[in-house]
């Protein structure tokens, strides 16, 4: 069974960075297309960025320009590098394996002054 591990999270001003990563579990790290996804309490939760196996990338509109999405099968680890973060960009940032039901337990981002 894959379990995913997101960390990375906290607590940062506007227009500062963070980098979240997401640890996978399991041999097969390489065969999965994964995304970020974000979710806030009175939201759905919503795609953030994809990245194929061949390291093809896709974004949110609202992240365009501004978050890299990035993948090291070697440690088997998708990386969301968030940078010029603003107050809307606050949520539950959680990884997935894509078309699974494949979560991580989610990292917290919050931008605020």
């Amino acid at each position: 069974q894959v379990r995913l591990v997101e960390s990375g999270g906290g607590l940062v001003q506007p227009g500062g960075s963070l980098r979240l990563s997401c640890s996978a579990s399991g041999s097969r790290f390489s065969s999965y297309n994964m995304g970020w996804y974000r979710q806030t309490p009175g939201k759905q939760r919503e795609m953030v960025a994809t990245i194929t196996t061949t390291s093809i990338t896709n974004y949110a509109d609202s992240v365009k320009g501004r978050f890299i999405i990035s993948r090291d099968n070697g440690k088997r680890t998708v990386y969301l590098q968030m940078n010029n973060l603003k107050p809307e960009d606050t949520a539950t940032y959680y990884c997935n394996i894509r078309s699974t039901a494949t979560w991580g337990q989610g990292t917290q981002v919050t931008v605020s002054s």
